[in-house]
């Protein structure tokens, strides 16, 4: 990094505009990193590329807005209630080598949050089968996502409601499964974790 952009003027504004976004996500329940950084860019007027804060630091951010306007024992309860919830998914969708990723497993869920689970297998139809077969009633939708810097591809995404909680699963290539695709608004594979690294994160909550 240049000596310009480690300035404390450069630093000052990632962490204000940081701020800005976790405090945006967390008021109005945007899960999207992308989306809160440029709206916080906007309101600030801020647009220099090299001054944007990654998703690492939006997510400190979060995490320290929520510490100070709220009770982390009920948030930890929360946490804990959520990856309960994701866990019971995984083991149902074990066929597609579920990952969770996003709020749940990195500690910014809320409410509001939905329960994002990965998908992998080369026949996408295969998880609407699945959860037709199972009398599971999922939408669907396309979601253009990076799988690495030069590829992109269009991916279907489930969502559907259990139990009133969210899910979200994302149907990716099995290629996938050992090259995670791009966090969104970041140039950083996405956190995942497989099954049996989330019951090694539930025995520590």
């Amino acid at each position: 990094m240049s000596k310009s952009r480690s300035s404390p003027h450069h630093l000052r504004l990632r962490q204000q505009l940081a701020s800005t976004a976790a405090r945006l996500m967390a008021e109005n329940h945007i899960n999207d990193f992308h989306h809160a950084r440029r709206k916080a860019a906007a309101l600030l007027g801020i647009h220099t590329p090299a001054f944007l804060p990654d998703n690492a630091e939006i997510e400190q951010a979060l995490r320290d807005y929520r510490r100070l306007f709220r009770d982390d024992t009920q948030h930890q309860a929360l946490l804990h209630t959520q990856r309960q919830a994701a866990l019971q998914a995984m083991r149902f969708l074990q066929a597609f080598e579920p990952r969770l990723t996003g709020a749940a497993l990195e500690g910014y869920a809320d409410t509001h949050s939905a329960i994002c689970l990965h998908l992998h297998c080369d026949t996408p139809e295969m998880v609407s089968i699945f959860l037709h077969e199972h009398g599971i009633p999922a939408q669907s939708r396309i979601r253009r996502i990076r799988l690495d810097r030069q590829h992109s591809a269009d991916v279907d995404v489930w969502t559907f409601t259990a139990d009133q909680t969210a899910f979200e699963l994302v149907v990716l290539p099995l290629s996938a499964l050992h090259q995670p695709p791009l966090a969104e608004g970041d140039n950083h594979p996405a956190n995942r974790a497989s099954l049996a690294q989330l019951r090694k994160l539930l025995g520590r909550d």
